[in-house]
């Protein structure tokens, strides 16, 4: 029941980049049926002409996951050494990023693994599991595809937090409240003195 809370939780907060990635996903999905219903060619010729495409897609997606993995701890340094206190909110939420890039990760690792097997090379493998390969691999991708935009949207809403509490200086809800009465504490200190 807590699971389900939190994962709730966590789309509630992130609804606009959960969106913006199924959107990629379901515009993916179906740009890729219907060129596999236009091209006429048979599953196994299909598989063996986009697996380096795909390929080179799980190969981006790591290159890409990894960065952002690296990126999230230079955001966690600029966020402790800002003089605002920033709430647990914005650690939950660079770490939802981080789990959710983490098993992108793992999955397109997997999957780039996957795909370097030569299965279009085998005669054993019948001919009907050829369309359920070729539509799987390239609803995985397209899902892959739009979990990334996840993640970008996630770290985009996470950056223009950070820009507008330590760039800019604006009151944000991301600030502590506590944090904010001390200075408004200290100015009026400052101004009687």
């Amino acid at each position: 029941m807590g699971s389900n809370n939190k994962i709730s939780n966590i789309f509630q907060k992130n609804k606009r980049a959960f969106i913006g990635g199924l959107i990629v996903t379901l515009f993916l999905t179906l740009a890729v049926v219907v060129i596999g219903q236009i091209s006429g060619y048979e599953a196994k010729k299909l598989i063996a002409s986009s697996l380096p495409g795909l390929n080179m897609l799980c190969n981006t997606i790591v290159l890409a996951s990894a960065t952002i993995l690296a990126l999230l701890l230079t955001l966690l340094g600029i966020s402790s050494g800002t003089k605002n206190k920033l709430k647990k909110a914005h650690y939950k939420q660079v770490l939802n990023i981080a789990t959710i890039d983490t098993i992108l990760f793992v999955c397109a690792l997997v999957l780039f693994q996957l795909f370097n097997i030569p299965i279009t090379e085998t005669d054993n493998v019948p001919t009907t599991w050829y369309d359920v390969i070729y539509w799987s691999t390239l609803i995985v991708s397209s899902m892959l595809s739009g979990a990334l935009i996840t993640v970008i949207l996630m770290l985009y809403n996470t950056v223009s937090n950070i820009i507008n509490i330590v760039g800019l200086g604006k009151d944000h809800h991301l600030i502590s409240k506590e944090e904010l009465e001390e200075e408004e504490e200290e100015e009026q200190t400052t101004e009687k003195e």
